[in-house]
């Protein structure tokens, strides 16, 4: 059904793309009904200035101006952004970065390569292998722009795999704004019971009163996600004897019954996960301050300073967690994970209500400068958890808050600085405390970033809690405490960034087999560091070079691939007035180590220390190319899959990411991104 409107529902927007002009590489200017654009500007915090004489002088476009009409900032975030039109890397445009692996297929449940903890304290459900498929607040970004602006995006890959993206946003005045995303994911899969179909939905705005004391910030996020469990192969050693050359043949562990499809337009789920998240996040505020005005040859400003700022936040959250099989087979269960309990269907389905108020008071100690203010607050929610007909849990916290920022008016400091402290309810003592320095070094050095970060968290509540699914319960897990030091050095002019991270672990808290969690007591530390680099190899080739390197000590319960690299190698260039062209070909490539298992039943990955990763490196060849505001790709991936020995000759020896988990064989992708302005 989800296939069949998302069809549809793409024709649609492309008829309606076409009723929009294309844009490209135009200077954002904001207007006040009235104003004399040759005589006021903007400064970075949107006030109006005086224009300078210098700035009088018309300036032509650049051509190769990698920004278009738009700019926008994160949520909670004062840094203002610009839309990138670049095409030398597909990774920035697709929502699984290089540095994950899925169960191959994408959708499915993913992990990232790099060591990346849960750093959050309070309550946390505990379900996070489809993370990197939501929408989030954090990613929600709220636009600025002078005319709508529409974004369509469009990706067909083997076996039918599909992608949808939609954005649209734009000012009805200049003093509010809404957009919304629509991101529709559908992959049928290589091998059974492997489909998957996601829907991610996003509306945001934000309003402020003419004059500027009271302002509304809105948000509102849907997730619907959709995966099949099959368990992993029976026998992946005949993949380079299938009798068809498809590996559909093969039998999986679960989802073997007459449920499992390969139509792309059948989006049920028989024997799967399915994940799905509400959000509803309000904010509003009312200054208090200093008014002001600014006089031009013919029209007077009326501006506001703010000094003191009471704000509300409101945020709800309604989410669900669901794992059925309706069909099992009860001998595979037994004899695969060992799990007696299956019978005519199997469904474990956990759900919670998230109620959250914050009252804070913000202080802007320079009147000219709203990028620096100390915030405090108080916060109060609200939980209820629903595991079946007769269980329930309800639970409530108390915690404080405190936060400062400061980036300075010449720019060269940025201050940011975080707390929360849980004062009262079921997870009293949780906090977090996190601060970072970054330095400009001017725009011909760079930038320079160095923070602190710990976090003393209460383990997620699958961990030692009841629930309906079916987790082992242990004894009573302590408080896990991780410190993270970090530094980031940015050289613009060589092309460089460098990245560190060191991690101090106690109490880290992980899945042992597909059902039981453990806890280790036993302190822990990893070094991670990173490097970006491009490097010019003649006028027209580029070679983009990415290398993380990892480290444990104390024989921690978490396996990592000591060194994770991907380079690129392409041919760039704008060889006609609008054409800008990106091919070549790329390869990641990750050293041999043993990748955490997955257990289907409770969404986690666990810890395991048999099976261990011989892959080849993952080679991929790419043609992009960008004319105006039409950018598209066409990729040619897993070249690494080629098997010349046997009768199967052909692409039958793909990468395993996890134990009975293949992946892809050849797999082709096309897709395109088009941007549009009324």
């Amino acid at each position: 059904m989800y296939n069949r409107k998302g069809i549809l529902f793409l024709f649609m927007l492309i008829a309606f793309a076409f009723s929009f002009k294309s844009v490209h590489a135009q200077q954002p200017t904001l207007t006040l009904p009235g104003a004399n654009q040759s005589q006021v500007t903007y400064d970075n915090q949107g006030r109006p200035i005086k224009r300078s004489k210098d700035s009088l002088t018309l300036k032509h476009r650049d051509q190769f101006e990698d920004s278009i009409t738009i700019n926008f900032k994160y949520f909670d975030s004062s840094r203002i952004h610009r839309l990138d039109s670049s095409i030398s890397d597909f990774r920035a445009k697709y929502p699984l970065p290089y540095t994950y692996n899925d169960l191959g297929n994408y959708g499915t449940a993913a992990y990232s390569l790099l060591f990346k903890p849960y750093m959050k304290p309070g309550f946390d459900p505990g379900f996070h292998s489809f993370d990197i498929y939501q929408f989030t607040l954090e990613g929600t970004r709220f636009f600025q722009t002078t005319r709508p602006y529409t974004e369509l995006a469009y990706l067909l890959g083997s076996k039918s795999e599909q992608m949808i993206n939609l954005l649209h946003t734009q000012n009805r005045q200049s003093n509010f704004n809404f957009a919304f995303e629509y991101r529709f994911l559908n992959a049928p899969g290589t091998y059974r019971s492997q489909n998957t179909s996601h829907n991610n939905i996003r509306f945001n705005s934000f309003y402020q009163t003419s004059n500027k004391r009271y302002g509304i910030y809105f948000i509102f996020i849907s997730n619907n996600l959709k995966s099949s469990e099959n368990g992993g192969v029976i026998d992946e050693k005949k993949l380079d004897s299938l009798q068809l050359g498809d590996p559909y043949e093969l039998q999986t562990r679960i989802g073997n019954g007459n449920g499992t499809s390969r139509n792309f337009f059948n989006t049920n789920i028989v024997t799967g996960t399915q994940y799905k998240n509400n959000t509803i996040f309000f904010r509003h505020y009312y200054d208090l301050g200093k008014k002001d005005s600014l006089v031009t040859d013919s029209i007077t400003y009326k501006l506001f300073y703010p000094r003191l700022r009471l704000q509300h936040t409101f945020s709800y959250t309604n989410a669900q967690y669901i794992f059925q099989d309706y069909l099992p087979v009860p001998a595979s269960y037994v004899a695969f994970f060992n799990y007696y309990n299956a019978s005519d269907s199997v469904r474990f389905k956990d759900t919670w209500k998230n109620m959250t108020n914050e009252l804070s008071i913000l202080t802007f100690p320079e009147k000219n400068n709203l990028n620096q203010f100390l915030k405090l607050g108080i916060v109060f929610q609200s939980l209820k958890g629903q595991f079946d007909t007769i269980r329930d849990a309800s639970l409530s916290n108390i915690y404080v808050t405190g936060e400062y920022r400061n980036r300075t008016r010449n720019q060269k400091w940025d201050v940011l600085a975080n707390a929360q402290f849980y004062v009262g309810g079921n997870y009293i003592g949780d906090y977090s405390a996190y601060i970072s320095l970054s330095r400009s070094l001017g725009k011909k050095v760079g930038t320079l970033e160095a923070g602190f970060q710990n976090v003393n968290r209460t383990p997620s509540y699958i961990y030692n809690n009841p629930t309906t699914f079916p987790v082992i319960m242990g004894k009573d897990f302590n408080k896990e405490n991780t410190t993270r030091i970090f530094a980031n050095l940015y050289l613009p002019t060589l092309q460089l960034k460098l990245t560190g991270n060191y991690y101090i672990v106690s109490n880290y808290s992980y899945f042992d087999n597909f059902f039981e969690p453990k806890q280790e007591s036993t302190l822990f530390n990893i070094l991670q560091l990173g490097g970006e680099k491009k490097f010019r190899l003649s006028r027209l080739f580029n070679w983009y070079t990415e290398l993380y390197l990892q480290q444990p000590a104390g024989n921690p319960p978490v396996n990592l691939p000591n060194v994770l690299t991907r380079n690129r190698i392409a041919l760039e260039g704008n060889f006609y007035k609008n054409l800008f062209l990106s091919t070549g070909f790329e390869v990641r490539y990750y050293t041999p180590f043993k990748p955490a298992n997955y257990s289907p039943f409770v969404g986690q990955f666990f810890y395991q220390n048999e099976y261990k990763t011989a892959n080849r490196p993952d080679i991929d060849v790419f043609l992009n190319f960008r004319i105006k505001s039409f950018k598209a790709f066409i990729r040619l991936e897993n070249l690494n899959a080629l098997n010349l020995q046997g009768s199967n000759v052909g692409f039958t020896h793909p990468n395993f990411s996890v134990d009975h988990y293949p992946g892809k064989g050849l797999w082709f992708r096309f897709g395109f991104w088009w941007s549009f302005v009324n």
